[in-house]
């Protein structure tokens, strides 16, 4: 792609978000970690370009555990890509949050098993995450609309099942208020990388042990989400929109680790 067309924000698409521009152009890219999860599409959004690519698949073909994430956040990347606004579905772990509410999370716990989380496989550089989303970004999605619950914790599982009561009652009384299966490791990948992140989270349901809900079912998550699957894409075209439009400008420093290591890769 040339640099003058680069799309320095993308979207990263949840489950039932499989679209977001129109009169897009796909983009091809290549990764060391093999194809993304569909092509990175470029198209205009509030007069910007910007890059979209849905993380399940274009018809929802990968299970969370299946993801190409390290692909897929390369491959952004690698189209100029510096900020990431990645909308999700989240269940609901304490009162705090219903479903129906939008949450900008501030804080993640990993609770997967088996996933490539990292790009370094050699070497000593350890990215600092101590605050795993981007500030600026996090105040964007939180200034898009004042319904948002600004903050909250998620806790991301492995997947594809959904938790037994007992582990949502255990996240719960970890004082963690979300809980999904993609949050992670697209944070500490884009971090790695030098690219500024941040989640808008969807509280499609309760999960299972909070208060004695019913069980969490997929078409209840899905149904949930595509009710409120046009308010979700206003909200970011308006975010896009408040993203400074240079990446030099950013005021954050999630790209200033990047300064004080020698990664053992060359970073697309």
């Amino acid at each position: 792609m040339a640099p003058e067309a680069a799309a320095s924000v993308a979207v990263i698409g949840g489950s039932g978000f499989y679209t977001f521009l129109d009169d897009a152009e796909e983009v091809p890219v290549s990764t060391p970690y093999g194809a993304p999860s569909a092509p990175v599409t470029v198209g205009s959004v509030s007069g910007r370009l910007v890059a979209f690519l849905p993380r399940h698949g274009r018809h929802h073909e990968l299970p969370p555990h299946r993801i190409n994430y390290r692909a897929n956040i390369w491959a952004l990347r690698s189209v100029g890509v510096r900020r990431i606004l990645a909308p999700c579905a989240v269940g609901g772990l304490t009162s705090d949050v219903a479903p129906g509410d939008l949450v900008v999370p501030d804080q993640l716990v990993d609770r997967t098993l088996s996933r490539p989380q990292t790009y370094i496989e050699q070497g000593a550089a350890h990215v600092p995450f101590a605050d795993p989303y981007c500030p600026s970004l996090r105040r964007v999605l939180c200034d898009s609309d004042e319904s948002i619950k600004d903050g909250g914790t998620l806790v991301v599982v492995e997947g594809p099942r959904f938790s037994t009561r007992a582990e949502s009652q255990s996240f719960a009384a970890a004082g963690w208020s979300l809980v999904n299966m993609t949050g992670h490791p697209e944070a500490v990948l884009a971090r790695e990388l030098g690219v500024c992140y941040a989640s808008l989270a969807l509280v499609t349901d309760m999960d299972a042990g909070v208060d004695g809900h019913e069980v969490v079912d997929q078409a209840t998550v899905f149904a949930r989400f595509a009710e409120n699957l046009d308010l979700m894409r206003a909200l970011l075209e308006k975010a896009v929109g408040a993203v400074e439009q240079d990446p030099a400008d950013q005021s954050c420093d999630c790209a200033g680790w990047l300064e004080d290591v020698t990664l053992p890769l060359v970073l697309p």
